[in-house]
Protein backbone atom coordinates (compact mmCIF):
# COMPACT_ATOMS: atom_id res chain seq x y z
CA UNK A 1 0.00 0.00 0.00
CA UNK A 2 1.15 2.90 -0.95
CA UNK A 3 1.71 5.69 1.60
CA UNK A 4 -0.72 8.72 1.76
CA UNK A 5 -0.33 10.79 -1.19
CA UNK A 6 -2.45 14.20 -1.08
CA UNK A 7 -1.80 16.25 2.22
CA UNK A 8 -3.78 19.62 2.58
CA UNK A 9 -0.47 21.75 1.46
CA UNK A 10 1.63 20.00 -1.18
CA UNK A 11 5.21 21.19 -0.63
CA UNK A 12 6.67 23.90 -2.95
CA UNK A 13 9.68 22.48 -4.94
CA UNK A 14 12.32 25.19 -5.58
CA UNK A 15 15.55 24.89 -7.51
CA UNK A 16 19.00 25.94 -5.96
CA UNK A 17 19.01 29.85 -6.75
CA UNK A 18 15.49 30.04 -5.71
CA UNK A 19 16.02 29.10 -2.06
CA UNK A 20 15.20 31.17 0.53
CA UNK A 21 17.75 29.86 2.75
CA UNK A 22 20.25 27.34 1.97
CA UNK A 23 20.61 24.49 4.05
CA UNK A 24 24.09 23.73 5.54
CA UNK A 25 27.27 22.94 3.28
CA UNK A 26 27.40 19.94 3.87
CA UNK A 27 23.67 18.95 2.88
CA UNK A 28 23.94 21.50 -0.13
CA UNK A 29 26.31 18.89 -1.00
CA UNK A 30 24.40 15.99 -0.88
CA UNK A 31 20.75 17.83 -2.31
CA UNK A 32 22.70 18.88 -5.55
CA UNK A 33 25.37 16.29 -6.48
CA UNK A 34 24.34 15.36 -10.13
CA UNK A 35 25.86 12.08 -9.94
CA UNK A 36 24.04 8.69 -9.02
CA UNK A 37 23.03 8.81 -5.52
CA UNK A 38 23.28 4.93 -6.07
CA UNK A 39 26.97 5.34 -6.99
CA UNK A 40 27.27 7.61 -3.85
CA UNK A 41 25.48 5.32 -1.12
CA UNK A 42 27.62 2.10 -2.48
CA UNK A 43 30.48 3.87 -1.91
CA UNK A 44 29.28 5.50 2.19
CA UNK A 45 28.43 1.86 2.46
CA UNK A 46 31.79 0.39 1.10
CA UNK A 47 29.60 -1.44 -1.01
CA UNK A 48 26.66 -2.63 1.18
CA UNK A 49 23.86 -0.89 -0.64
CA UNK A 50 20.72 -2.41 -0.86
CA UNK A 51 17.41 -1.31 -2.28
CA UNK A 52 13.80 -2.53 -0.19
CA UNK A 53 10.59 -2.17 -2.02
CA UNK A 54 8.00 -1.05 -0.30
CA UNK A 55 5.25 -0.75 -3.34
CA UNK A 56 5.17 -0.69 -6.82
CA UNK A 57 1.71 -0.25 -9.02
CA UNK A 58 -0.23 2.30 -10.96
CA UNK A 59 -2.02 4.85 -8.96
CA UNK A 60 -3.07 8.54 -9.74
CA UNK A 61 -0.16 10.87 -8.99
CA UNK A 62 0.20 13.66 -6.67
CA UNK A 63 -0.76 16.72 -8.09
CA UNK A 64 2.56 18.39 -7.76
CA UNK A 65 3.98 15.25 -9.93
CA UNK A 66 1.49 15.62 -12.60
CA UNK A 67 2.79 19.25 -12.38
CA UNK A 68 6.46 18.30 -12.51
CA UNK A 69 5.66 15.77 -15.52
CA UNK A 70 3.46 18.45 -17.07
CA UNK A 71 0.37 15.77 -16.96
CA UNK A 72 -3.44 16.88 -16.51
CA UNK A 73 -4.02 16.19 -13.17
CA UNK A 74 -5.58 13.02 -11.73
CA UNK A 75 -3.13 11.33 -14.48
CA UNK A 76 -2.38 8.19 -13.84
CA UNK A 77 1.33 6.58 -13.26
CA UNK A 78 3.32 3.83 -12.25
CA UNK A 79 4.41 4.49 -8.65
CA UNK A 80 7.79 2.73 -7.20
CA UNK A 81 8.37 3.49 -3.23
CA UNK A 82 11.87 2.19 -1.89
CA UNK A 83 14.14 2.41 0.29
CA UNK A 84 18.02 3.37 -0.45
CA UNK A 85 19.25 1.05 2.41
CA UNK A 86 23.49 0.98 3.57
CA UNK A 87 23.98 -1.93 5.59
CA UNK A 88 20.67 -2.84 5.67
CA UNK A 89 19.34 0.88 7.59
CA UNK A 90 17.43 3.04 5.20
CA UNK A 91 19.05 5.91 4.53
CA UNK A 92 16.84 6.99 1.59
CA UNK A 93 13.26 7.10 1.02
CA UNK A 94 12.66 7.37 -3.16
CA UNK A 95 9.95 7.68 -4.81
CA UNK A 96 9.88 7.10 -8.58
CA UNK A 97 6.77 7.91 -11.02
CA UNK A 98 5.85 7.80 -14.54
CA UNK A 99 2.75 8.67 -16.64
CA UNK A 100 1.66 5.07 -17.93
CA UNK A 101 1.08 5.59 -21.26
CA UNK A 102 4.36 7.37 -22.02
CA UNK A 103 5.99 4.61 -19.57
CA UNK A 104 4.05 1.63 -21.66
CA UNK A 105 5.59 2.99 -24.94
CA UNK A 106 8.86 4.29 -23.55
CA UNK A 107 9.95 0.78 -23.26
CA UNK A 108 11.65 1.38 -19.13
CA UNK A 109 10.06 -1.62 -17.28
CA UNK A 110 9.92 0.00 -13.90
CA UNK A 111 7.31 -3.16 -13.01
CA UNK A 112 10.44 -5.29 -13.05
CA UNK A 113 13.19 -3.77 -11.41
CA UNK A 114 12.62 -5.12 -7.95
CA UNK A 115 15.66 -4.95 -5.24
CA UNK A 116 17.24 -2.90 -8.33
CA UNK A 117 17.90 0.64 -8.31
CA UNK A 118 16.11 2.65 -10.92
CA UNK A 119 19.15 4.97 -10.83
CA UNK A 120 21.68 2.69 -12.07
CA UNK A 121 19.59 1.99 -14.71
CA UNK A 122 19.11 5.70 -15.47
CA UNK A 123 22.80 6.79 -15.30
CA UNK A 124 23.91 3.62 -17.43
CA UNK A 125 21.09 5.14 -20.57
CA UNK A 126 23.08 7.64 -22.09
CA UNK A 127 19.78 8.55 -23.73
CA UNK A 128 18.41 9.57 -20.60
CA UNK A 129 18.15 13.69 -19.63
CA UNK A 130 18.50 14.87 -16.09
CA UNK A 131 16.54 18.11 -15.64
CA UNK A 132 17.25 20.42 -12.99
CA UNK A 133 17.37 19.33 -9.29
CA UNK A 134 14.84 20.91 -6.72
CA UNK A 135 14.50 20.26 -3.09
CA UNK A 136 11.70 21.06 -0.67
CA UNK A 137 10.89 19.95 3.09
CA UNK A 138 9.36 16.56 2.53
CA UNK A 139 5.66 16.52 3.98
CA UNK A 140 6.13 13.72 6.95
CA UNK A 141 2.57 12.53 5.72
CA UNK A 142 4.37 11.18 2.26
CA UNK A 143 7.03 8.82 4.18
CA UNK A 144 6.60 5.41 5.46
CA UNK A 145 4.93 5.66 9.21
CA UNK A 146 8.29 4.76 10.80
CA UNK A 147 9.96 7.56 9.07
CA UNK A 148 7.25 10.24 9.63
CA UNK A 149 9.89 12.87 10.99
CA UNK A 150 9.72 17.40 10.00
CA UNK A 151 11.74 18.95 7.69
CA UNK A 152 13.24 16.21 6.09
CA UNK A 153 15.54 17.53 2.78
CA UNK A 154 14.43 15.54 -0.25
CA UNK A 155 15.38 16.41 -3.94
CA UNK A 156 13.92 15.85 -7.16
CA UNK A 157 14.66 15.76 -10.97
CA UNK A 158 12.90 14.76 -13.65
CA UNK A 159 14.87 12.26 -16.20
CA UNK A 160 13.64 12.45 -19.87
CA UNK A 161 14.10 10.26 -22.74
CA UNK A 162 12.01 10.66 -26.17
CA UNK A 163 8.52 11.63 -24.37
CA UNK A 164 9.19 9.19 -21.80
CA UNK A 165 9.65 11.17 -18.28
CA UNK A 166 10.51 9.52 -14.60
CA UNK A 167 10.33 11.45 -11.71
CA UNK A 168 12.46 10.91 -9.15
CA UNK A 169 12.62 12.01 -5.56
CA UNK A 170 14.97 11.09 -2.69
CA UNK A 171 14.47 11.90 0.94
CA UNK A 172 17.44 12.14 2.65
CA UNK A 173 16.67 10.23 6.13
CA UNK A 174 18.41 10.97 9.16
CA UNK A 175 20.59 7.31 9.23
CA UNK A 176 22.19 8.44 6.43
CA UNK A 177 23.14 11.93 8.04
CA UNK A 178 24.27 9.69 10.99
CA UNK A 179 26.54 7.60 8.68
CA UNK A 180 28.05 10.47 6.44
CA UNK A 181 29.23 11.99 10.72
CA UNK A 182 30.52 8.74 11.17
CA UNK A 183 32.30 8.38 8.16
CA UNK A 184 33.76 11.83 8.05
CA UNK A 185 34.99 11.28 11.80
CA UNK A 186 36.64 8.61 10.77
CA UNK A 187 38.95 9.61 7.86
Amino acid sequence: MPHMTSPLISPVWLEQSRLPALPDEHTLNWLFDQGSLTLRLTALSENNFSVLPLFEGWQTLREDECAALDLPGNSRGWVREVYLCGHQQPWVFARSVACQSALEAGGLHMDQLGTRSLGQLLFSDEAFERGALQVCHYPREWLPQADQVDTLWARRSRFVRGELSVLVAEVFLPKLWAAVSARSENN
